[in-house]
């Protein structure tokens, strides 16, 4: 049986142990974000609650690293995270300097829990969702955005 060269096999070695120590030490770019405006209409009325302009989290690098970099949100402004199916998703506020409202989301766009997470809260805020929706903190009570209200994403990031 033929063995690959010694200069392969120490290449290989040295991709996957620098891949590694990226992955370790929590330096792996994630990228630009796309960004799109998601709107939120009440569940009654239909009436416009608010329109949000939203950067795309939707690979696991920019999932996992979320707002941790971001120092501030602006009043319509924040980030939508992106599952590929629905379930039961968990986060946290790793490396977060201001609070924030955690909106989960099912496939068709209902909300289904609504959390206002600080800082120093350290759990996990949990909810049945395919989309996680961060946006200023308090922003849900400030447009009398509630539970069962529809969040209207566009059609390419469903």
């Amino acid at each position: 049986m033929a063995f690959p060269p010694r200069w392969l096999l120490a290449g290989i070695v040295l991709l996957l142990l620098a891949g590694g120590a990226f992955v370790a030490t929590g330096t792996l770019d994630s990228g630009p974000y796309d960004r799109t405006t998601v709107t939120i209409n009440d569940a009654d009325t239909d009436a416009n609650l608010a329109s949000v302009n939203v950067r795309i989290a939707d690979s696991p690098q920019k999932r996992y690293t979320g707002l941790s970099n971001t120092t501030s949100l602006g009043p319509n402004e924040g980030m939508l995270f992106i599952h590929g199916s629905e379930g039961t998703r968990g986060y946290v506020m790793r490396k977060m300097a201001f609070p924030i409202d955690i909106v989960f989301i099912d496939a068709s766009g209902e909300i289904t829990t609504i959390h206002h997470a600080e800082p120093s809260d350290d759990q996990t805020f949990r909810g049945p969702a395919k989309y996680v929706l961060e946006v200023p903190h308090h922003y849900t009570t400030d447009n009398d955005i509630a539970v069962g209200d529809q969040v209207g994403i566009p059609d390419e990031y469903r």
